[in-house]
């Protein structure tokens, strides 16, 4: 095994508030792409730029363009949990970690089996109608024809967080506490670009941060311990 990853397992087996904080790479061994990388959504040609379509004013003024982009990209439903949602499930369950702090949409954390689970950008789990605040279920937004309207008629919202939209202060106040009350913090699968999800590790202030990515960020300098290579390598072996 890789001497880091052995290090990471020691750490791992003594500590007992780990918070794990992901983004994007955590999903992309299930299938999902993420939207950075080369291959990403954002490097995909549409009519509009992604970052447009994902935005309040683009779903107000253009919902229909909205959720044809939303239900051909965005559906996590026929996707599975992969080894790193899986290994992190089992950490809950033995005591080990308090928390999973994300920035990914679809809820293959909670598919896992983990329960405290902060979703930073909501969830395509999640939907409501804008005019009566009825709960759908997902399928009724990605099943559907067009724009997914209510029996009151209303159109109803996934529960996400777009572009121009404030993160929920419940969720944001759940994971700075977690993080600030952990001993062992573990970024994974993220380039730490999205603001302000990124800045909320500032508030660790536990024994060890490691990051796990395949690239660079500009946190390793303040990590303890930097492993490039894939989730699904390392956490196979936790």
């Amino acid at each position: 095994m890789d001497e880091k990853i052995e290090e990471l397992k020691k750490l791992v087996e003594k500590s007992k508030r780990i918070v794990f904080f992901g983004g994007a790479g955590v999903s992309t061994e299930s299938g999902i792409p993420d939207f950075r990388s080369k291959d990403g959504l954002y490097n995909q040609k549409y009519d509009y730029p992604p970052e447009q379509i994902l935005s309040h004013t683009f779903f107000m003024n253009k919902t229909e363009e909205f959720f044809k982009f939303y239900k051909d990209k965005l559906n996590s439903l026929k996707y599975e949990p992969n080894i790193t949602h899986k290994t992190l499930a089992r950490l809950e369950e033995e005591g080990r970690l308090s928390a999973v702090v994300t920035q990914n949409i679809d809820g293959l954390h909670q598919k896992a089996g983990s329960k405290k689970v902060y979703e930073l950008h909501g969830s395509v789990l999640r939907n409501y109608c804008t005019k009566c605040g009825k709960f759908h279920e997902a399928c009724e937004v990605f099943d559907c024809e067009g724009v997914p309207r209510c029996g009151c008629g209303g159109v109803i919202k996934p529960d996400v967080v777009l572009y121009e939209e404030p993160l929920d202060d419940k969720v944001v106040r759940g994971a700075v506490k977690a993080i600030s009350n952990a001993d062992l913090l573990i970024i994974g699968g993220t380039s730490l670009t999205v603001y302000p999800a990124s800045s909320y590790i500032s508030y660790f202030h536990g024994d060890k941060m490691v990051l796990v990515n395949k690239s660079s960020t500009q946190y390793d300098n303040i990590a303890d311990l930097v492993i490039y290579k894939g989730l699904g390598e390392v956490f196979s072996n936790i």
